[in-house]
């Protein structure tokens, strides 16, 4: 859910399929049709959830004491999450009036960069209040063991799984639990909390029923550039170029419009073994309106283990795209026609120098 952290993708914007690793974003490519419904009913009277599935595995720490969607069979095991393994092309359908039960909150919480560390006290916090923590496989591995297992429930899918991972979230709330849906960088940013929210409305729901609530997250795009040094002081856009969910034409005519103007860029999602065009095409436009000797940071796996830092030129970018270094963890920041960079770090004036004698 949440924007990739550097270099990371965002789940939504990554390509379903691809062999390269999805990273922080929390995405943009959304299977709907690994997920499969699970109707289960209570003699209690409770209603049913339907449970989604996109073929991923969900890791349970189950305590008997609290219901694990709030619909149970029989015999007091959870529906929820089950079955994971089944592919069909059934839509969930579940709706705010098939829950009998009052209920609980939903919070999209934002991971940062990676390192437990990135990590705000307020999501930590969260994360330990929540009954259940749903998320991309990648993101819930993120998580400290501490906060995990302090958790009744754990359900996680892999890549492409976004909007049956959000569903699944969504109806634990209704069900009674508190849950919070988990991804890299920031909720608002490439990621679920606006889907989070969609969701709730098409079930009949309210945000304020469910207490709806967003915790912020260190996007990618800054705490990349604080790698960079301070290249987007200034004025800056961000754009993805995953077109699994935004058509190549726009990417390309969004950057056309803001490379023209004095906006530092912060690319996500640059290269896919599936999709490298879009990356040779974004050089291309860039060089088209920004001198070849542009600096570019390019930030890869940021907060990562693997996380490695290169400032080069803009001329010099597209050679990048056939090396280790510009993948779907990758997040690239394009310098306006004020950056330079000085004892390694790129740095753009924020326009001090023209008032102020320092």
């Amino acid at each position: 859910m949440s924007d990739t952290t550097c270099g990371s993708t965002d789940e939504s914007s990554s390509n379903c399929g691809d062999s390269d690793p999805e990273t922080v974003i929390d995405g943009d490519a959304a299977s709907d049709g690994g997920r499969a419904a699970n109707d289960a009913a209570s003699d209690g009277g409770r209603a049913a959830n339907d449970a989604v599935s996109d073929g991923g595995a969900a890791t349970e720490n189950t305590s008997a004491s609290s219901p694990s969607c709030g619909a149970s069979d029989s015999s007091g095991s959870s529906s929820c999450g089950a079955s994971k393994s089944a592919a069909t092309d059934e839509k969930v359908g579940a709706t705010a009036d098939d829950f009998d039960a009052d209920p609980g909150r939903l919070f999209a919480v934002g991971l940062g960069p990676g390192q437990p560390e990135g990590m705000t006290q307020r999501a930590r916090a969260t994360l330990l209040e929540a009954d259940h923590i749903v998320g991309y496989t990648t993101y819930i591995d993120l998580i400290p063991d501490d906060v995990t297992e302090a958790a009744d429930e754990l359900y996680d899918t892999p890549m492409c799984g976004e909007v049956s991972r959000t569903e699944e979230a969504v109806d634990r709330a209704l069900a009674g639990n508190d849950v919070a849906i988990v991804g890299s960088g920031d909720p608002n940013v490439y990621a679920l909390g606006g889907l989070a929210l969609e969701i709730i409305e098409s079930k009949g729901a309210t945000a304020s029923a469910l207490d709806f609530e967003v915790v912020p997250g260190v996007p990618a795009a800054q705490s990349c550039a604080a790698r960079a040094g301070a290249p987007l002081v200034n004025d800056s856009v961000s754009i993805s170029l995953s077109d699994h969910l935004t058509p190549m034409a726009d990417i390309e005519s969004r950057l056309h419009a803001v490379a023209a103007e004095g906006f530092t860029i912060a690319i996500y999602n640059p290269w896919s073994r599936k999709r490298r065009e879009n990356f040779e095409t974004a050089c291309e436009i860039l060089l088209e309106h920004r001198p070849a000797d542009t600096p570019v940071g390019v930030v890869h796996g940021a907060g990562r283990d693997d996380e490695a830092v290169e400032i080069v030129e803009l001329g010099g970018l597209k050679s990048l795209g056939e090396t280790d270094l510009v993948d779907m963890t990758t997040t690239l920041l394009v310098g306006n026609e004020e950056t330079y960079v000085w004892d390694g770090r790129m740095i753009t004036p924020r326009g001090y120098e023209s008032k102020y004698d320092y």
